[in-house]
């Protein structure tokens, strides 16, 4: 994992070098600049693999950054060598790549990754098809880029709230590509690359999971074997590394997938489990410690008090760069600190499995709701719910149904039109937010798949993943300079489950049937039958003990962005547990304001 900065056109020297250093974190091993009067590119290094190969790198007329891994790279290397070129590490393989097969060969790559390429007058940027690496840009006075957008803000004339950003955080919890909150700069979406040339902008999307034709596969003892062989290849080729490695561990089938295939390919890892102290309820390593004793490995509890909460929230807040309302980031900036402690620097997560293999209750929830849009009569019903507007979720649920709106809008969705309409001091328009999953749905419907099932898995993976888990991910782990590496979002496992028959994965009403069929014979039965928790913990009662919930109100008496009322009646609704994810986005978005607008 690394960092890679650029500058293409006119910069102040100082200005560079002091905004690059700002991702130092990213790369300690290593930092190299290659700069002429017209271009400034630097990279970070956190050395994964040996390699005796610096960047940027420079091949012939070709200057190349890269953050990431490319895990075929030894199969890219042999077939490159027949063509004549000498390739032994990564970047070797990447650059000839470029060289032979121009833009097409990031078809070619399976791995996570960011890339900046500069051949001549054109600059190519290239972000992984899944987003696990993220590329931000800033096109000012001059083209800029960046690995986060802290090394981008220096860039900016003033700093600005984008406001389809905070709309479109509020109800995905994630800014959606191309939107950040810092106005001007911009994200690359997943599978999409950027070209600039003359001074102009072209972005173009190279991988799109949809472009999969669906229904190949409508055998389930097929799409068991086919499964259970590529997941079991996503993982072992993840497993190469010149350093020590580990394995997040709760007490799910997610993460004892991953490390029962892992200690069968002889990397018996360390694994490390979250625990609360006070709160119980939320905590799961006791299952945990279950899970590691059946699987035979060593398990460390990281426990998390109020205190270390406190000590470290606004750190962890301020490291994202902008806000991502994602409570589970602060407990997980505490476990990779202790990762770290313990010399680690790459650990397996199991994001992407529950998108996947419908792994949310509310997936099988949602598609019972969508039968209603079958009724034939149903004005009376149209007229009903648009008269008696209520907060709850089935309400807004059915309303969309009987409207043939789209129902499901991410797994992430919190915040509705309405709700933001209530609480705003802004006019938001029922369905406003479809502005920001259009093109999603667009590509859906256009596309060979036809089942709902398929849209929920499609578009969390886009968004919900991409955006939000996989955002604070790649933050949060990078902060404490360890990679993360994901084998559900393999991209080959992705498409292969987009080829098979969705009706396998929900027909007999269990969450991740396939996986849970695929694990059966290798896991025990204790830990297929135990309930999601999920990344759950007490981060309301935190935010409410420790009184940092009076700055939401703090923060809008100065800035007037909500309601008072409303937003005193939300505020109240924490006692009771109730719209607490709500109430967590609007602190960590007064976190950001306080600190950047204010």
């Amino acid at each position: 994992m690394c960092a890679i900065f650029g500058v293409i056109g006119e910069y102040d020297q100082q200005k560079a070098e002091s905004s690059f250093s700002k991702m130092l974190h990213r790369g300690p091993d290593e930092s190299n600049i290659i700069q002429t009067k017209d271009f400034f590119f630097a990279h970070q290094l956190l050395k994964i693999q040996n390699t005796s190969n610096k960047q940027p790198f420079k091949f012939k007329n070709i200057l190349i950054s890269f953050n990431g891994e490319i895990y075929n790279y030894k199969e890219l290397s042999d077939e490159l060598n027949s063509f004549g070129y000498t390739t032994q590490d990564e970047i070797e393989v990447l650059a000839s790549a470029y060289e032979r097969w121009g833009v097409e060969f990031v078809h070619k790559l399976r791995g996570m990754f960011a890339i900046a390429i500069k051949d001549e007058d054109s600059l190519y940027l290239f972000r992984d098809r899944l987003g696990k690496k993220p590329l931000f840009y800033l096109d000012g006075e001059s083209f800029v880029f960046a690995s986060e957008i802290k090394a981008l803000v220096p860039y900016l004339k003033k700093n600005e709230m984008d406001n389809d950003a905070l709309l479109s955080y509020l109800s995905f919890l994630a800014p959606t590509p191309p939107y950040t909150f810092f106005k001007s700069i911009k994200k690359l979406g997943g599978g999409e690359y950027l070209i600039y040339k003359n001074n102009k902008i072209s972005i173009k999307k190279y991988f799109n999971i949809l472009d999969q034709k669906s229904n190949l596969i409508t055998d389930k003892d097929e799409a068991l074997h086919l499964l259970e062989s590529k997941l079991k290849e996503s993982i072992e080729i993840r497993l190469q590394s010149d350093q020590q490695m580990a394995g997040l561990l709760s007490g799910g089938i997610d993460s004892a997938t991953l490390n029962y295939f892992s200690s069968k390919y002889g990397h018996n890892l360390q694994t490390y489990t979250l625990g609360y102290k006070g709160y119980e309820k939320y905590d799961e390593s006791l299952d945990a410690k279950e899970s590691a004793k059946l699987l035979g490995l060593e398990n460390k509890r990281v426990e998390v008090s109020l205190d270390d909460y406190n000590s470290s929230v606004e750190d962890i807040l301020s490291s994202l760069d902008e806000p991502l309302n994602d409570p589970a980031a602060i407990p997980l900036n505490l476990l990779f600190k202790e990762i770290k402690k313990d010399g680690i620097r790459v650990v397996l997560s199991g994001e992407g499995s529950d998108e996947l293999f419908l792994g949310y209750r509310h997936y099988f929830n949602y598609l019972d709701v969508e039968q209603m849009k079958n009724l034939k009569n149903k004005n009376w019903l149209k007229r009903y719910f648009k008269n008696n507007y209520d907060e709850n979720r089935e309400w807004e649920w059915y309303k969309r149904v009987l409207n043939d709106s789209v129902l499901f809008r991410t797994s992430g969705e919190k915040f509705t039109d309405l709700q933001k309409n209530n609480l705003l001091r802004q006019n938001i328009v029922d369905d406003q937010a479809l502005k920001y999953i259009k093109s999603y749905r667009d590509m859906f419907e256009n596309s060979t798949h036809t089942d709902e099932a398929n849209w929920y898995s499609y578009i969390d993976l886009v968004l919900f993943q991409a955006e939000h888990f996989l955002s604070k991910l790649d933050r949060v782990s990078m902060a404490h300079s360890i990679e993360s590496r994901t084998p559900f979002l393999d991209h080959e496992l992705v498409s292969l489950v987009f080829s098979i028959d969705p009706k396998l994965k929900y027909e007999d009403g269990i969450t991740k049937s396939l996986l849970k069929q695929i694990m059966k014979p290798h896991i025990n039965k204790e830990i297929l039958k135990r309930k999601k928790k999920g990344f759950s913990n007490p981060y309301i009662e935190y935010l409410i003990e420790s009184k940092k919930i009076s700055l939401i109100q703090e923060v809008n008496k100065q800035t007037h962005l909500f309601k008072e009322l409303e937003l005193k009646e939300l505020l109240s609704a924490a006692k009771s547990g109730a719209f607490k994810h709500h109430i967590w986005g609007l602190y960590v978005l007064s976190v950001w304001i306080k600190k950047n607008l204010l």
